[in-house]
């Protein structure tokens, strides 16, 4: 636990308490109604995973060549857990909690030389819970899904399951799916291949997860924790959002988010690095939920449509401006940038050439190599 005086650096209960509260209500369902989408989703999500790794040709490392038995293939599944917006709240609280602790080890140490330090941080701990709460109030209704890389470990679960388990969003899946009136079974599938196959990039891929925690930790590592210049840079990032060129202008990106604001020259470089895996990772799960959609989602060409249109449209004026500051807006191109690299890719060395890539870290893309595929096919297959 990281605290100041025992009070904590983060009220993280007040986080969890600020979001739920604030969270808005998910779509009206029965209770029969209910217990049977979770228990589709928790099918969809097993029967995904032969599709998935079918397709990808990637499997754990521990089972290739050898079948083993169905107990041992279970013991190394990770988790699938099926949760409402409030689940979804705590998982997230508990995952944020695990990934900034070293970062709020070196807050606390900095502010423990202030005179009057523990106050400060039992005012801020206060703060920063309200406002992280407020975050995930916003962010809970739109997650249809995530495989939480940095999950708390639990000695209730394998050695291979610790660190990551798949959510899946029951409210935010039947909500999207009748705002765009889609066929509710095959939006369930499709929804379930994407996630899993988050999930069997990981299972397969036994550094990637250590991979992007070291990027993370070097990114909060290099962390400017100087309040007065925090409280600088917030004030550009609101300002972002009311200044500037117009939306649309030509040469605009849609304006700063936070985390560009936020940055030091270091943490450039490593953001370009995890711009790359994330966009890899996200346009991965894109090419392979549409290379395994027709076989096994009827209506996937319809889905598929209506779901782009929707990414594409703001949803409101605040809501397009929490987007921004976010960078969720970035997230949208890591979609289309990365899938357009694995297509590319796909189209010229094929599934297996494609594999190279996890190969290690060296085999990853650079950011300048997501946009020009060629020059990863040239480094890496030469």
């Amino acid at each position: 636990m990281t605290s100041i005086g025992g009070v904590e650096m983060v009220d993280w209960n007040l986080a969890v308490a600020t979001a739920t509260r604030f969270v808005r209500p998910g779509p009206e369902v029965s209770r029969d109604e209910a217990r049977a989408i979770v228990a589709e989703l928790r099918r969809h999500a097993k029967s995904s995973e032969e599709h998935v790794r079918a397709f990808t040709r990637m499997v754990r490392p521990e089972t290739e060549g050898e079948p083993g038995t169905e107990q041992d293939r279970q013991g190394q599944d990770t988790p699938v857990l099926v949760v409402d917006r409030a689940g979804w709240i705590k998982a997230n609280v508990a995952g944020f909690r695990a990934v900034l602790k070293p970062l709020l080890q070196k807050m606390e140490e900095r502010r423990s030389s202030v005179p009057g330090g523990a106050v400060l941080g039992a005012v801020g701990g206060k703060v920063t819970g309200v406002e992280l709460g407020m975050l995930l109030s916003f962010l809970a209704s739109r997650v249809l899904g995530q495989y939480e890389t940095f999950a708390p470990a639990s000695r209730d679960l394998p050695a291979a399951a610790r660190g990551g388990r798949l959510l899946l969003v029951a409210p935010n899946i039947v909500h999207v799916e009748r705002e765009l009136e889609v066929d509710p079974h095959d939006f369930r599938m499709w929804v379930c291949l994407h996630e899993e196959t988050h999930r069997t990039q990981f299972t397969a891929v036994p550094w990637l997860r250590d991979h992007i925690e070291g990027e993370i930790q070097s990114f909060l590592g290099e962390t400017e924790i100087d309040p007065g210049t925090l409280l600088e840079r917030l004030r550009e990032a609101a300002q972002s959002l009311t200044g500037g060129r117009p939306e649309g202008e030509e040469g605009d990106e849609g304006g700063r988010s936070f985390v560009d604001l936020v940055q030091t020259p270091a943490q450039r470089e490593i953001l370009a690095r995890l711009t790359a895996v994330m966009s890899l990772l996200e346009g991965h799960a894109d090419y392979v939920m549409d290379g395994v959609g027709p076989e096994v989602v009827p209506s996937v060409a319809e889905i598929r449509e209506k779901f782009q249109k929707r990414r594409a449209s703001g949803a409101g004026r605040l809501d397009q401006a929490l987007r921004k500051l976010l960078g969720l807006d970035a997230k949208l191109r890591q979609y289309r940038d990365g899938e357009r690299f694995v297509r590319a890719v796909v189209d010229e060395v094929g599934m297996d050439g494609f594999n190279r890539v996890w190969t290690s870290p060296n085999t990853l893309p650079t950011k300048q190599e997501i946009a020009k595929p060629a020059d990863w096919v040239a480094r890496v297959h030469r």
